[in-house]
């Protein structure tokens, strides 16, 4: 039985027993956050379980694409090495939502198996959770299995929860034998002993009939649901009789790609381990794209190119030396397009996306792999059997070695990682990410400065008392050179003894004003300081020329300096602020202060909801109106610990450090400028709040006038919308519910009326229903809005059709959309709707699949439209003669 067949038979024998055939969800599960993937076919199902939601049935069934590659669920690292465990696998399963319970779902269980797929019933053994007595009974009254191949096992593996409260149950596990041969080594092999290939796992039965509160109590369900999956894979290995899933007809066509593209032979033992992983990843990385995800660092993506760079370097083990992965995206969509038709669809996208990620992988890889091999080397003649966490994290920084490549490739020589140690190595390039980019920065620029300056002096900073400050010209640069003026009309960097500038740092950007001299005038765009504490002005000379050794004065852009002020207190406020409302876990992790605007990076793990942001907006504010005095003080790093000062991210610290105090609410280490009391901020508002990366959000605030200027531009957009609805400002939340209502009510006319309309086109279109082999066949071209409405016209069609096919086609756009349903009766005689559609759309250059009795399908040619359902009446009446269906008429 092919794995196609298995999967519709599955389909077919619950639909039977009166389960709705419900569709695949995505491998990106909607509005959980909880699951990087769908992991099992219960996911989209989760909140029927959990009675948030409720659906128009009580039993379904599916067949459910899903991924274990991260988080709890994981068996990346087990692929290849077994015959059964795999990233992407397909789980089929039924569903009682408070309908039936145990006896049902045993006795479904044991037909299908035994009857359906003839399965030799000695061959099959089940587990049960330890204490779960209804269900030893029930296998015994039902399947006649004698106890001693029912094995009670404990609540690690028959204990089966959604989390740490909620439903819960026992489940029970049917187990095909496959035989002594198929045994481990070990004298005592058994089932609950031991994990090897001898027994395998086919089908999991979990009996939802508890609810586990907070202590860990529990009670029993109201509705008891059931929740089952088989593995497709694992099924179809026995079906076919191959020794593994990979031997199947789902994998074992990449398996024969992956050695027409390397020239190499599979075999089953150890040498084989790239090639199964290679088929594997290719399924996997195929469809995690056609749903949406692309490679990245974060979450899900992350875990994408781990799959994709994973497989990427077992090929060059298998001697390529590019990329190589795309080139199985076609074998996955021929292999699977008919059920999944989107990986049909996207297939040169997803193609395209793969090769892309292969080739930026292999400009740095090949260079990586020469380091690993000499840090490799090195251990070997030390007689170390660790490589350091360090060696590790180069490896990763550098040249894109995820840990786990490099624990692999390890391995592979009898060395260890040390896994510590690149944790903490990770964690201190986290903490100095954003100084290290500054620092960098300003290294490279005093590098080239460092000549020109010589042994000049440092540079006093007096802006913390004053704005306006007598001076002398220490040196004068230009260009990279020391020189000994800056003429008009040109750019430079000015040093001087003394300066009330303040230079870029802490999140603070640098001052701006001018410098006066007695000729001459210069204006100061933007002010730096050294790694070596002197402060540099970048200056345009607007008037006059500056020389070296003039006496100037400086004096800072006080209205520009004040709105920074107003920023930078503003954020020690909201700091404060979010940990009142979020916790103390709100940390601090960058922040950009400038005379616009403020921005603050920090901690936390989810969006903010809107009454977290109105209370944290209200609690800055209500610290602004309690007119709180701003004050600071030098002391010595422990005292300022001592005294619970806060470090701001990125800072370093000396033995002496500044501590700004902001009344009794706030208490930081801080170097910038602030106002003298929290009032003369005069107002806060939030302007947006975003994720930056996992477990980072992002504020981004005004102050002062520019929050004026926010509160005064939204009040003129409310009086502008209570202008246009004709009402005062106060009355347009009412206006717009009446609004909203009307709107709803329209809606639902129109959806009425082109139901109607959709209803008198059906009449005239059964006016085409043409025959073949006393088979009622209707192909037709129709105007629609969507392919929703497309799959509307064709389900009204075929209810009035009764008996028969039917087939629509709809142009828009430079695009053609298929539908093709059949009824059950015609299915019967050998109609196969997916099949079908996938001849016809192929005239219109598309392709599609889907069900013996629903598919559908796109293609890329307008004009092919009427040809391409022309055809469905020979490619019919192929159907009936392939499958003898017109001889038994």
């Amino acid at each position: 039985m092919r794995g196609s067949n298995l999967r519709e038979s599955f389909l077919r024998f619950f639909a039977d027993k009166g389960h709705t055939i419900v569709p695949s969800s995505p491998l990106v599960p909607y509005n959980d956050p909880t699951l990087l993937f769908t992991n099992a076919g219960m996911v989209q199902f989760k909140d029927v379980f959990l009675g948030l939601d409720r659906r128009p049935y009580t039993r379904a069934a599916t067949a459910q694409k899903c991924v274990r590659a991260g988080g709890k669920h994981n068996d990346l690292d087990t692929v290849g090495r077994t015959a059964r465990h795999h990233t992407f696998f397909e789980m089929l399963g039924n569903f009682s939502f408070g309908d039936y319970f145990k006896k049902e779902a045993i006795e479904f269980a044991w037909e299908f198996l035994t009857r359906v797929l003839e399965l030799p019933k000695e061959r099959l053994w089940v587990t049960i959770f330890k204490d779960d007595e209804e269900a030893f009974e029930l296998w015994q009254e039902i399947a006649d299995l004698p106890p001693e191949r029912i094995v009670r096992m404990g609540e690690k593996d028959n204990f089966w929860a959604m989390g740490d409260t909620g439903p819960c149950g026992p489940c029970s596990e049917i187990i095909y034998d496959r035989g002594p041969e198929y045994a481990c080594a070990s004298q005592t092999c058994a089932l609950g002993v031991c994990d090897c290939d001898r027994w395998l796992e086919i089908w999991n039965l979990v009996f939802m009939q508890y609810n586990r509160d907070a202590d860990g109590n529990l009670t029993p369900l109201p509705r008891p649901s059931i929740d089952t999956g088989m593995g497709l894979e694992r099924m179809a290995s026995i079906l076919q009789g191959v020794d593994s899933n990979f031997e199947t007809d789902l994998l074992w066509p990449l398996i024969t790609a992956v050695e027409k593209i390397t020239g190499r032979r599979y075999d089953r033992g150890e040498g084989g381990f790239p090639f199964r992983v290679i088929a594997d990843h290719a399924r996997s990385c195929t469809f995690i794209i056609a749903d949406g995800v692309l490679p990245g660092n974060e979450g899900r993506s992350y875990v994408l190119r781990r799959i994709l760079r994973r497989a990427s370097r077992l090929g060059m083990a298998l001697g390529l030396d590019g990329p190589f992965l795309y080139r199985l995206v076609p074998v996955v969509a021929e292999i699977m397009g008919e059920a999944y038709p989107e990986v049909v669809e996207k297939e040169e996208e997803i193609a395209k996306i793969i090769r892309q990620e292969e080739e930026r992988f292999h400009s740095t890889l090949h260079e990586g792999m020469r380091v690993l091999n000499g840090i490799l080397d090195r251990a070997a003649r030390e007689g170390r059997k660790i490589i350091t966490g360090q060696e590790a994290f180069i490896l990763y920084d550098t040249y894109g070695f995820p840990l786990d490549l490099t624990e692999e490739i390890a391995t592979e020589r009898g060395l260890e990682v040390d896994r510590e140690g690149f944790a903490q190595a990770m964690e201190t390039q986290r903490e100095r990410a954003r100084a290290a980019r500054e620092e960098g920065k300003a290294y490279e620029f005093a590098m080239a400065l460092a000549s020109a300056l010589g042994e000049t002096a440092q540079s006093l900073f007096t802006g913390y008392e004053r704005l306006e400050e007598e001076a002398k010209v220490l040196a004068l640069v230009q260009e990279g050179q020391r020189v000994e003026a800056l003429e008009e009309g040109t750019q430079g960097y000015v040093l001087v003894d003394r300066t009330p500038f303040y230079p870029e740092g802490g999140g603070q950007v640098g001052d701006q004003g001018q410098i006066l001299w007695a000729e001459g005038e210069a204006l100061v765009q933007d002010t730096r300081r050294l790694p070596d504490g002197r402060i540099l002005h970048e200056v345009e000379i607007k008037k006059g020329t500056l020389t070296a050794g003039t006496r100037v004065k400086l004096a800072v852009d006080r209205e520009r300096r004040r709105s920074i002020a107003r920023n930078h207190t503003a954020t020690h406020l909201l700091h404060r602020a979010l940990k009142d409302v979020l916790g103390e876990h709100a940390a601090q992790a960058g922040s950009l202060v400038a005379p616009d605007r403020l921005r603050f990076d920090f901690t936390h793990f989810a969006p903010l909801t809107v009454e977290e942001l109105k209370a944290v907006e209200a609690r800055v504010n209500e610290q602004i109106l309690a007119n709180l005095p701003v004050s600071t003080l030098e002391t010595s790093l422990s005292h300022a610990k001592a005294m619970g000062a806060i470090a701001l991210f990125g800072e370093k610290y000396g033995e002496r450090v500044r501590v700004v105090k902001i009344g009794n609410y706030s208490l930081e280490l801080c170097g910038g400028t602030h106002v003298a009391t929290t009032s003369e901020i005069g107002l806060f508002r939030l302007t947006s709040e975003s994720g930056i990366g996992s477990g980072l959000r992002r504020i981004e605030a005004v102050t002062g006038w520019a929050a004026l200027e926010v509160t005064t531009r939204e009040r003129a957009e409310l009086e502008e919308a209570a202008s246009l609805l004709k009402v005062p400002p106060g009355e347009i939340v009412h206006r717009l519910e009446t609004l909203l209502g009307q709107l709803k009510e329209m809606e639902r006319e129109i959806s009425s009326l082109r139901h109607r309309l959709a209803s008198y086109e059906v009449e005239k279109l059964l006016a085409q229903v043409k025959e073949v082999a006393g088979i009622r066949v209707l192909p037709a071209k129709v105007q629609v809005a969507n392919a929703e409405a497309l799959r509307e016209m064709a389900d009204l069609l075929r209810d009035k059709l009764g008996s028969g096919v039917v087939i629509l086609g709809s142009a828009s756009d430079g695009r053609v959309n298929f539908v093709a349903m059949a009824s059950k009766d015609v299915v019967a005689k050998g109609i196969h709707a997916g099949n079908l559609l996938r001849e016809v759309a192929r005239i219109a250059a598309g392709g599609g699949g889907g069900r013996p009795d629903m598919a559908q399908a796109g293609g890329k040619d307008p004009a092919k439209l009427d040809q391409a359902l022309a055809y469905t009446l020979q490619v019919v009446a192929e159907q009936l003669r392939a499958s003898g269906g017109e001889r038994g008429r």
